[in-house]
């Protein structure tokens, strides 16, 4: 399934590369085909899914595995709620291969354009003090090692290697298949208010803890947090969806159309940026609506974006917000992206942002057409002095010697590697940067 390939782009348009060969797998035996094919001709090897990570972890200088053709389901065990699904299967796509099931992913990130391997690869997460990030609703994976065969990690199969599988980076070999355990299918109440920045900031704690899915956006230049509060009920209640006309103009016609427009206009004038920053915060981020939990948890986004984001300790996300407001005021940026902050139950993945503590998410970003370098490296200082750990598929600067020591199995994840891939199959720079050499 070799085709001739361009240049690879990633969303952002933050990372590219040009394969010296390009495979489209639509099978298992052929996933495993290119690999074998790679190894002989001493090619390196990455699976590409969406191209939605800003950092280069998906570059693939080598042999760029597609794995948009691995999608569907392959079985369900409808006793235990579990779904298996091929690598390549987008997220958008999940909730209605489960619906016939009763079942839904437990919680999702706001946008759902990833492939399942890749979100769980790079720790993709959403928000709730109560639930962890994707990659904790595995219960079981397949992938293709360095030498060409399948390895399958669960419950009863060296199940010791699934916290270093589940968010492996893409080092450990490229995946296959992926179990998730599911939950019943169920609705969300959501509740959008905009309110005083300063009563959010200081009544942070207990809303985070009071909500099943709480996180908040700040538009710098403004005094105002928009606060998204979900509440999970059971598919039998009523459903009052947003009316569709109502959708669209708060989701496509403000939130991309117009935004698009300011955010251009704002990399050339920069002073119009504050006025509509506060037109916004009057015009959006009010409405109440019950819905499927796919369609409240997810957004489109269409507006092109660079992003970084750091997870924290949850009791030092106030801190960490409370310097990057100042340093906003103090630098005279004119930001036209909101800062999101969300939250996430501590989990044992080896490499997770979570790992160990429950922790709080600060989220960065710049339009995609503005250099983004001296706002997110001052932002990132702030961050690593509260002590913050890089998600792994957004922006940031570190390298193996400092990420060692924010994580606990950083060691045991090298060796695994060391193990499964000694000869760096699936290395590409950014791999080389944050594990080593």
């Amino acid at each position: 399934m070799t085709r001739p390939g361009g240049q690879w782009r990633n969303w952002g348009r933050s990372a590219h590369v040009q394969p010296q060969r390009g495979e489209h797998p639509n099978s298992t035996d052929a996933e495993r085909r290119a690999v074998q094919a790679a190894a002989r001709r001493g090619l390196t090897v990455k699976a590409v899914g969406a191209g939605h990570s800003f950092t280069g972890i998906a570059v693939a200088p080598g042999v760029l595995l597609d794995l948009r053709e691995l999608t569907g389901v392959v079985r369900v065990d409808r006793e235990r709620g579990r779904v298996t699904l091929r690598a390549g299967t987008r997220l958008h796509e999940i909730p209605a291969l489960v619906a016939g099931y009763s079942l839904a992913m437990q919680n999702l990130g706001d946008i759902d354009r990833q492939t399942i391997a890749g979100a769980i690869s790079t720790g993709t997460h959403g928000t709730g003090a109560g639930f962890g990030g994707i990659a904790t609703q595995v219960v079981g994976a397949v992938l293709v090692t360095a030498d060409g065969e399948l390895l399958t990690v669960d419950e009863e199969h060296d199940p010791d290697l699934l916290p270093a599988v589940a968010l492996g980076l893409g080092a450990l070999g490229v995946l296959v298949e992926v179990t998730l355990q599911c939950v019943p299918a169920f609705v969300l109440h959501a509740v959008d208010a905009p309110g005083p920045l300063a009563d959010v900031l200081d009544s942070l704690p207990e809303r985070v803890a009071d909500a099943d899915h709480f996180e908040f956006y700040w538009f710098p230049h403004t005094e105002v947090g928009l606060t998204k509060t979900n509440t999970r009920l059971p598919k039998t209640a009523p459903r009052h969806p947003l009316p569709r006309m109502g959708r669209w103009v708060d989701e496509e016609l403000l939130s991309n159309g117009v935004y698009s427009v300011v955010c251009a206009a704002g990399t050339a004038v920069p002073a119009v940026v504050p006025p509509f920053s506060r037109l916004a915060v009057r015009l959006t981020g009010d409405r109440e609506y019950t819905d499927w939990s796919h369609r409240v948890f997810t957004q489109h986004r269409g507006v092109r974006f660079r992003e970084m984001e750091y997870g924290l300790a949850a009791e030092n996300v106030r801190g960490a917000f409370d310097r990057l407001r100042a340093l906003i005021e103090e630098r005279r940026w004119r930001i036209s992206f909101p800062v999101e902050v969300r939250f996430a139950a501590a989990d044992d993945l080896w490499l997770s942002t979570a790992h160990g503590r429950a922790t709080g998410y600060i989220a960065v970003h710049r339009y995609w057409r503005e250099n983004p370098t001296d706002y997110f490296e001052a932002v990132e200082q702030i961050m690593l002095e509260c002590g913050g750990r890089p998600h792994w598929g957004k922006m940031h600067t570190l390298d193996a010697a400092a990420l060692r020591e924010l994580y606990p199995r950083f060691d045991d994840f090298v060796a695994l590697r060391d193990r499964l891939d000694p000869t760096r199959m699936f290395e590409n720079a950014y791999l080389r940067r944050v594990l080593g050499e």
